[in-house]
């Protein structure tokens, strides 16, 4: 049994670890159902020296269906974003994942082109790309879930903050 894979893209890095069996697993669901507005959320541990060790959750919108400057790879959310949201995952109202958790928009920068600072500009990685690794590693594509296709009848928080665990690098 594969304990630790790591693979890398041009663009980013996806990492699953499949030594802790305790963690439920999301469904992920192609994004192509998402639209400007759609709901979306997530539970993270931004912060931790400041916001302390329990999960936080926070819900929002999908703003523009691109990234920076129209980059397709992502989606611009308002979820709140902080250090220690990275690589969580951004799941529908149906508790599917459809993005990861990937940046903020860099406040110098805003800063110097607009002169006024971001408020929630935040980026997701698109769940399309999430699943092209998923689905290139034998071990996971075999176990993946089949998306969520009902309106919830489950907690969505729920079942997003048993799927998230803390990850600290020392």
């Amino acid at each position: 049994m594969v304990e630790h894979l790591v693979y890398t893209e041009f663009w980013s890095v996806f990492a699953v670890c499949l030594r802790d069996r305790r963690r439920a697993a999301l469904p992920v669901a192609a994004n192509r159902t998402m639209k400007l507005g759609s709901t979306v959320a997530t539970v993270g541990f931004p912060n931790i020296g400041l916001q302390g060790f329990a999960p936080k959750f926070a819900r929002r919108e999908i703003g523009p269906l691109s990234g920076s400057q129209d980059d397709a790879r992502y989606f611009q959310i308002s979820v709140p974003v902080e250090p220690g949201n990275s690589g969580g995952a951004l799941v529908d109202e149906r508790g599917n994942v459809v993005g990861v958790l990937s940046a903020m928009l860099s406040m110098k920068a805003a800063l110097a082109t607009s002169g006024a600072f971001p408020q929630n500009v935040n980026y997701a990685v698109k769940s399309s790309f999430l699943l092209g690794f998923l689905e290139s590693v034998p071990e996971i594509a075999a176990k993946l879930k089949e998306p969520n296709a009902k309106d919830m009848k489950f907690d969505v928080v729920e079942q997003a903050k048993e799927a998230t665990a803390l990850v600290l690098v020392y």
